[in-house]
């Protein structure tokens, strides 16, 4: 969970049911695996969070003034995204550990937005604590047929990368009917 939250993309989605259908033959408590992977998203968001926070001028925006214009990204853009993390910060962080996909890079904008770190170690460890229960309390129910649930989690990270890209495809449109006015 550490490994997935520094953003590398190691599925929780396999992960913790795993982990919970060790908790249902009797290797682990169905708690204990929940917080262990809460602990490590925690560990692994706060480096993320940390390269934000500290990159956040040298890297970032560095970036956004170089090749902005060919990703199609300003940096007033990138100034009302840190608005809208400021204003809903907790929202924001509560609610994106239990979104996939989202959940594995969203530390480092809060890094960006220099988001209070005592609340963003809050929030990241009771939203990642109820992902990892979730994940694992299937695991635990599905016993020894925890693996028949990766095919339905990858049909779910397949509808996600649609959104994304059908998304991404409006935002194209939209900056390039903009940067024509």
């Amino acid at each position: 969970m550490a490994i997935e939250s520094a953003l590398i993309p190691l599925p929780s989605e396999i992960i913790m049911p795993f982990s919970g259908y060790l908790a249902s033959v009797g290797k682990f408590s169905l708690l204990g695996v929940a917080l262990a992977g809460a602990v490590g998203n925690l560990l692994g968001s706060l480096v993320a969070y940390a390269i934000g926070y500290y990159g956040h001028e040298k890297l970032v925006r560095r970036f956004i003034r170089k090749f902005g214009k060919w990703i199609l990204i300003s940096e007033d853009e990138l100034d009302e995204t840190e608005k809208l993390l400021h204003k809903y910060k907790d929202l924001v962080v509560l609610g994106s550990r239990v979104v996939p996909g989202i959940r594995t890079v969203i530390s480092l904008p809060c890094g960006f937005a220099k988001l209070p770190i005592y609340r963003f170690i809050i929030m990241t460890f009771i939203g990642s604590f109820i992902w990892s229960y979730l994940l694992a309390w299937i695991g635990f129910f599905m016993g020894e047929n925890w693996d028949t649930l990766g095919p339905y989690f990858h049909k779910v990270d397949a509808v996600i990368v649609v959104l994304i890209l059908i998304a991404g495809g409006l935002y194209i449109r939209y900056k390039l009917k903009k940067n024509k006015k």
